[in-house]
């Protein structure tokens, strides 16, 4: 039993919810005593696993993480979880609930209170709150003397409190907002932010002295940890919740590097900084960076969000000695429009974000990103960002889809300029005054493609080419008009699909007129090839083998030592062309691959 149960639904089995760590771990700071504890589940999961899970620790409150992906099924638990636990006291805090309380409460009969903003130290109070009162009256709520004359002030200044014990209590706590007995919203009060982040203690103490050996003893390393080293946004992004917080406050830099030396210690495989903007402080962003390459223990990867555009000289110098394995980028572009970066308040300057990018090494996994829907951008605008995007060959391409997210000057935009929109979360963009639904619905089957066929990487050699004779909007433009007639995106698909798609898409001659089919057709076969031994060749590769030319080859390179291993590891295959080349539409004739596995 708990008195208060803190509960994130995560995205997928691999995420950690670092809001119910952050929140669980402060008032234990303060409070070793109390009783508080936090569970997670996933979307995934059957509603009545997360009802049981609730359920059977019979706690007092129950606060809730809220985003826009678990939204939906948390508005589904509430008034269910309300019958089994008829007296819990149910809250919900984070970005979604949080920036739209009024809606959810009155969508939400069974929502007791809305936490607003950072909520460590509303929970404190929550739970010394709770404290106090189960001292004078373990069956009384609200009837503390430390907390009656305060909320007998705010009933007569700002109306009547809600006519239940336990929103009496919530009504002397700042930054809760609640429903009076008139229906009429009340907020108690904005909260100061915290400062001194050196205030917050490390999320995961539970890893703190574990050794990859242990390994099997439990699930840490099929996790991804969320890791914060600053707090607050300075841009004004108008599609960024983020935007809404100015004020940034930064982890002590000693701090920081003795928290991600439990992550190297315990050899965590991925450590992601939600930090939104990670390259704000140039001198203290290189410190940290150079931590890592100084520490590094040749497994943890770290993942940035950053701002290309401002990476000056010095950084762009200093990323040429990371290795492969340790950082990587993701990288906000948007859009390459001038127009559309100024109407949503970004920078404008896709030149210096675009000769930074080209600097980055590629040992760094670059991940750069793209919205659909923002203002301004119509199809065509968005094809010459997309094309603007892909000639930086980044490792992948995110095609977003703008989301309209409460309290952010989008959604104020959209509401007078003739934006349609989901009104549910994800929030996301049906239309806009520059793009039709039937725009967006291309866009969503081209970002299949995309996804398919560039970031899997799987498909290097063919892509190389195609992108580089064709343009990479001209090519999944077009075989996204061609596979749509297909009927390819009304059907469940596997990773073989793709390669037997494109085989029949560089087929179809007449439909798709691509030139030069003979060379890409021979790269998909040295991209299939490359994935490994597959069990059995599909109907549309040509397999030119010779067993006897297979062994010689081995014996050229290293030997035969065990013929069933050898051969089974490695494979022999003939092209027409020399697909290894920068250009292998120059180099024709027969070339010979012994591929290793």
């Amino acid at each position: 039993m708990s008195k208060i149960l803190l509960v994130a639904v995560n995205a997928s089995y691999s995420h950690t919810a670092v809001a119910v760590r952050a929140l669980y771990y402060y008032v234990k700071k303060f409070l070793p005593d109390f009783d508080i504890d936090y569970t997670e589940f996933t979307i995934n999961q059957p509603v009545s696993e997360i009802y049981r899970g609730i359920a059977q620790r019979q706690p007092e409150c129950v606060l809730f993480s809220t985003y826009i992906w678990n939204a939906s099924i948390i508005s589904a638990l509430i008034p269910d979880l309300k019958q089994l636990l008829p007296g819990v006291l149910i809250g919900a805090g984070g970005p979604e609930f949080g920036y739209a309380a009024e809606y959810y409460l009155k969508k939400l009969p069974d929502l007791d209170f809305v936490m607003y903003g950072e909520g460590e130290e509303t929970v404190l109070e929550l739970a010394k709150g709770m404290m106090r009162v189960a001292f004078e009256s373990p069956e009384r709520w609200g009837q503390s003397p430390a907390l009656q004359e305060r909320t007998d002030d705010l009933s007569q200044q700002q109306g009547e409190v809600q006519n239940q014990p336990n929103i009496k209590l919530l009504a002397a706590i700042k930054g809760i907002y609640f429903l009076q007995t008139d229906g009429k919203l009340k907020f108690t009060g904005q909260r100061d932010l915290i400062c001194d982040m050196d205030q917050l203690p490390f999320a995961y103490p539970d890893i703190i002295g574990l050794r990859p050996e242990s390994r099997s003893a439990g699930d840490a390393y099929h996790k991804i940890y969320y890791y914060e080293s600053s707090r607050g946004c300075p841009y004004s992004c108008a599609y960024c919740m983020s935007s809404l917080d100015k004020k940034v406050r930064f982890m002590p830099l000693e701090r920081v590097f003795h928290d991600l030396q439990i992550f190297l210690d315990a050899d965590i495989p991925l450590v992601k900084f939600v930090d939104r903007t990670f390259n704000l402080n140039e001198d203290r962003y290189l410190a940290i960076w150079n931590y890592i390459l100084q520490h590094h223990n040749k497994v943890t990867m770290f993942h940035f969000e950053i701002e290309a555009e401002y990476l000056s000289d010095r950084v762009l110098d200093f990323l040429q000695q990371v290795p492969a394995g340790v950082m990587q980028f993701e990288i906000g572009v948007q859009s390459s429009n001038p127009k559309v970066l100024q109407a949503v308040k970004r920078s404008p300057d896709t030149h210096r974000l675009a000769a930074n990018v080209k600097r980055i090494p590629h040992t760094i996994h670059q991940h750069l990103d793209l919205i659909a829907g923002l203002p301004y951008e119509d199809l065509e605008s968005f094809s010459r960002s997309f094309d603007f995007v892909m000639d930086l060959r980044p490792d992948a391409l995110q095609l977003g889809f703008l989301k309209v997210l409460h309290g952010t000057e989008m959604e104020a935009y959209a509401k007078t300029h003739g934006w349609k929109w989901m009104q549910s979360p994800a929030y996301e963009t049906f239309s806009t005054p520059y793009m039709s639904y039937q725009d967006m619905l291309f866009l969503k089957d081209l970002e299949v493609l995309v996804d398919a066929y560039y970031n899997s990487g799987k498909f290097t050699h063919t892509m190389n080419y195609l992108c580089r004779s064709l343009g990479c909007w001209k090519f999944f433009s077009d075989m996204t008009v061609w596979a749509q007639k297909q009927g390819v995106f009304a059907v469940q698909r596997r990773e073989s699909y793709w390669f037997q798609l494109l085989a029949e898409y560089t087929g179809d001659i007449e439909s798709t007129k691509l030139e030069n089919n003979p060379l890409v057709l021979d790269l998909l076969r040295y991209d299939f090839v490359l994935r490994g031994k597959q069990g059995g060749w599909p109907a549309w590769y040509t397999h030119n083998y010779d067993k006897n030319r297979h062994r010689q080859l081995l014996e050229e390179n290293g030997g035969v030592t065990n013929a069933r291993l050898d051969f089974g590891h490695s494979e022999y295959e003939v092209f027409s062309f020399d697909v290894d080349a920068a250009a292998p539409e120059n180099h024709t004739g027969k070339y010979e691959k012994l591929i290793k596995y």
